[in-house]
């Protein structure tokens, strides 16, 4: 069977969405096997306007009436797929609806998603239906959300009264995380997991302010202890910014999308690739800051172990006056803490693929346009910050025992190729 409805697109500095198109899902059962979407006349002529997919949907795209499309890799368009839920988004709604996990068809994740899924896009059955409702809760409500989260994870009911709290709880991601308002912004709230072999929370927290005194774009972040002792972390979203009663949303994709590829081939990409795509789509002028600071951020994942860096852990955002797309701020980045010697992240660093060691992302410089002398200068950068993580860290409060668990993490420059990198400078 077929599912038809509309796409909607919240357009640059609006806080109205309009429609952009239709949108077709063939779904058996719980699978949707294939997806069409036709561009509307009347959006394709707005000066505004912003592409639904970069790759699959660009804004030279034929009216609906004259041709439909479809996605690069079936069976969702990338941006509908960034915009739907992930894992723990799925738990939520399932939670909601009372239903056994994957087991409603992906038209009914997408309708249940909400206001508050990421990026600019929404999905309606019908042209006159208005935005589903969605009010976030003040940051006064974590410990509500933190019950709320508890049962979505032990798979028990959420009681009545915890339900209307828990309505911004269907962004992506694995980890239990919900959405509050903080400092009159949206900030997505991170909570500690069953099974964590360390105080994730607080680690991550830690880690991203580490990042952010190495010289990366990193959003506000904090951290919030509740009644329990448990600590919540939190973290400005980069596509949402206040705007009188509501907020302006920025249309944003994963780097999945923007390279036009399919989970499954996430393994086997290159940060050279990311890089390449940022001089095709990239705003004119800012391509070579953006590919410095996707730089910057490869030194850090190999000298915190965050192998988690897969084509969903980077984004861009819509840029409207550049008309192209920028690199998003930093996200989830997590040290992992191994004992392995030889280390890899998730994508390709370099000559000798996903070994990570500084030089082989040295090798590499030509790839993110840049000089050997200045890719050896933002490694050194990085590098000079990172190898003093525990004093941070104890500046950050965070405790002791839960520095030693981590800290087979935090990788000595000189053991990975910093010497090679030293002989540039």
């Amino acid at each position: 069977m077929s599912w038809e409805g509309y796409l909607f697109v919240y357009l640059p500095g609006e806080v109205e969405a309009v429609p952009a198109g239709r949108l077709v899902l063939d779904e058996a059962g719980p699978d949707a096997t294939a997806s069409r979407f036709g561009y509307g006349r009347r959006y394709l002529v707005r000066p505004n306007a912003v592409p639904v997919d970069p790759v699959s949907l660009p804004l030279s795209c034929l009216p609906g009436d004259e041709a439909t499309y479809e996605p690069a890799h079936p069976p969702l368009f990338g941006a509908v797929r960034d915009a739907a839920p992930d894992f723990w988004g799925r738990r939520v709604i399932e939670a909601r609806l009372r239903v056994p996990p994957d087991s409603v068809p992906e038209s009914v994740y997408l309708l249940h998603a909400g206001p508050h899924r990421f990026g600019a896009l929404d999905f309606r059955p019908g042209m006159d239906n208005v935005e589903a409702a969605g009010l976030l809760p003040p940051i006064t409500q974590l410990g509500y959300l933190m019950e709320a989260a508890d049962r979505v994870q032990q798979g028990i009911p959420v009681p009545a009264q915890l339900e209307p709290v828990f309505t911004g709880g269907t962004m992506g991601g694995a980890r239990p995380k919900a959405l509050v308002i903080h400092h009159g912004e949206q900030y997505l709230a991170k909570f500690p997991a069953r099974n964590d072999g360390f105080d994730v929370p607080v680690v991550e927290r830690a880690c991203l302010e580490l990042a952010r005194r190495a010289g990366l774009d990193v959003p506000p972040t904090d951290l919030v202890k509740l009644a329990d002792g448990r600590a919540v972390m939190l973290i400005e979203r980069f596509d949402r910014k206040a705007k009188g009663e509501g907020f302006v949303r920025r249309h944003a994709v994963s780097a999945l999308t923007l390279l036009g590829k399919d989970e499954y081939e996430s393994m086997g990409a290159r940060y050279e690739e990311i890089s390449a795509r940022i001089g095709r789509f990239g705003v004119d002028g800012q391509v070579q800051a953006d590919r410095n600071e996707l730089y910057g951020r490869i030194a850090f994942n190999v000298l915190v172990s965050n192998d988690d860096d897969h084509l969903r852990n980077h984004a861009f955002v819509w840029d409207e006056a550049g008309k192209g797309w920028r690199l998003s701020k930093l996200y989830d980045v997590v040290p992992r803490p191994q004992v392995a010697a030889e280390r890899y992240l998730h994508l390709s660093v370099g000559p000798r693929g996903r070994l990570a060691t500084l030089d082989n992302l040295l090798e590499a410089h030509g790839d993110f346009g840049l000089l050997k002398r200045d890719a050896a200068a933002i490694i050194e950068r990085v590098a000079s910050v990172t190898r003093e993580w525990r004093v941070l860290f104890e500046e950050l409060s965070v405790p002791e025992h839960e520095c030693n668990k981590v800290a087979s993490a935090f990788r000595p420059p000189r053991e990975i190729g910093m010497n090679v990198v030293e002989k540039v400078l």
